[in-house]
Order: structure tokens, then C-alpha cells, then sequence
């Protein structure tokens, strides 16, 4: 069974920092070949953030996390971060942290119905 547990969240000032970390377990080389950074902006569909595939490495960032949010992943611990710098109102939202062991076809990584196992996420509120 993934089990998915994100923290780091909280609450901050326009241009401040945060980094969230989501522990995972019961996982796999295949059940996380792909891990994402997904977030919920309050009246706003899911939307991923940050995305990071295995075999070779490869990344994917939003328009708008591009230049400000970094994905990682340290396979030994069993962790994946992201920094995000710069951050604004309309960053505020729910984080979740994400993973599918599912080929992707087009892209697909870049959209949330890709990911099959979820953490319950963590609030990321920034105010002005």
C-alpha cells in the first residue's frame, strides 16, 4: 500500500519561501516512476505544479512555477521537496503530492488525473 504524507505547508508573506516534503512508503520503482506537486486553488480545478519522472530523470514545471518552484527527489530517504521561492496570493492552495507508476503517453504526466496514489495534502496560504 503507498502511503503518501505531505508537510511543510503553512503560512507566509508575498515573496517569502516554503518547503514542502512528502514522505512516501509501500512504494516501488514502478508505482513512482512519475511524482508530482499538485495543487488545488480555492474555486480553481487541480493543477499540477511540478512533476518528476525516473529512467532517465526528467522534469515538468507550470508556466508559473517555472521560474520560482524546484522539484526533487531523494530516492533514498524516500522523499520528494519542493522549494518554491517568490511566493504570491494566488499561490495559496492545497499541495498534494502525487505519484502513478502508469506509462505516459503525450504528456499525460502533466495532468492530475495521471496520478494514482495521493497524499491528503497541506495548506499553503500567502498573504499579501
Amino acid at each position: 500500500q503507498v502511503v503518501l504524507m505531505e508537510s511543510g505547508g503553512g503560512s507566509v508573506q508575498a515573496g517569502g519561501s516554503l518547503r514542502l516534503s512528502c514522505a512516501y512508503s509501500g512504494t516501488n520503482r514502478y508505482n513512482t516512476q512519475y511524482m508530482a506537486w499538485v495543487r488545488r486553488v480555492p474555486g480553481k480545478d487541480h493543477e499540477v505544479v511540478a512533476a518528476i519522472g525516473t529512467g532517465p530523470e526528467v522534469t515538468f514545471y507550470a508556466d508559473f512555477a517555472e521560474a520560482r518552484f524546484t522539484i526533487s527527489r531523494d530516492k533514498g530517504k524516500g522523499i520528494l521537496y519542493i522549494q518554491m521561492r517568490q511566493l504570491q496570493p494566488e499561490d495559496t492552495a492545497m499541495y498534494y503530492c502525487a505519484a502513478s507508476g502508469r506509462m505516459s503517453i503525450g504528456g499525460q504526466w502533466s495532468t492530475p488525473t495521471f496520478y494514482t496514489e495521493w497524499g491528503k495534502g497541506t495548506q499553503v496560504t500567502v498573504s499579501s
